[in-house]
């Protein structure tokens, strides 16, 4: 009689380990949460880029018109009798030294440092103010001068020009108050950063606008001089 030898297979083993959750780490491939990178092209920046990327063509027209007409023979003050280079210097000094304040304050909120923020932010307006009252002054002395918008072409081209940078100057001054205003309010936090960040592209663009404007008036050589 065959006996028949009944091979026990083995057992199949069982892997009690928990499925792979295939959706990926947020902290491996980069923070997706909290404030997001400041260097993320939001919305809010795109429009921001793309209105002084327009603002850049008004600037760059006025520019133009004043050095297209610049040494013109006209009657009336000419720029050689009126500016007073290490007064405009210093209130130009004055002006970029402010975006330094704008850095400071956009890194102080970043880190959640609201009172240096605040600090920052204040100083910066403060700084622009203080250009916009030396403008004053020089158009103020111009006029005194006989220099006035309709006296000659570069009286026109010169008030148009520097006016409306200035004009460009006291809209940054009341955004940034209405920012310290909000953060005086708690109405501005960490997670708001962004519109701060947005602020600054702003005023860095003016005080950068200034260097061009600085360097095509008061210092290229007049013709004839």
């Amino acid at each position: 009689m065959t006996t028949i030898e009944q091979t026990d297979a083995p057992a199949t083993q069982v892997d009690d380990a928990p499925p792979t959750d295939p959706t990926p780490s947020h902290g491996a491939g980069g923070d997706h949460g909290g404030h997001g990178s400041s260097a993320t092209l939001t919305n809010g920046k795109l429009a921001m880029w793309l209105f002084l990327a327009s603002d850049c063509l008004f600037f760059g027209a006025f520019i133009s018109a004043y050095l297209l007409y610049r040494g013109r023979p006209q009657t009336g003050p000419t720029p050689t009798e009126l500016f007073d280079i290490p007064f405009t210097s210093a209130t130009s000094f004055i002006l970029l030294m402010s975006s330094l304040g704008m850095v400071l304050a956009l890194a102080a909120i970043q880190r959640g440092d609201h009172r240096r923020f605040r600090l920052w932010l204040l100083a910066t307006a403060i700084f622009g103010a203080t250009f916009i009252a030396g403008q004053i002054y020089e158009f103020t002395h111009f006029a005194r001068e006989g220099l006035h918008l309709d006296t000659n072409l570069f009286g026109s081209t010169f008030f148009v020009l520097t006016g409306f940078h200035g004009a460009h100057v006291c809209l940054g001054i009341l955004w940034l108050v209405s920012l310290w205003g909000m953060s005086m309010q708690g109405r501005l936090g960490t997670d708001k950063a962004e519109s701060v960040e947005i602020a600054g592209l702003y005023w860095h663009f003016v005080d950068v606008v200034w260097i061009v404007i600085f360097t095509v008036i008061y210092l290229m050589p007049q013709p004839g001089t």
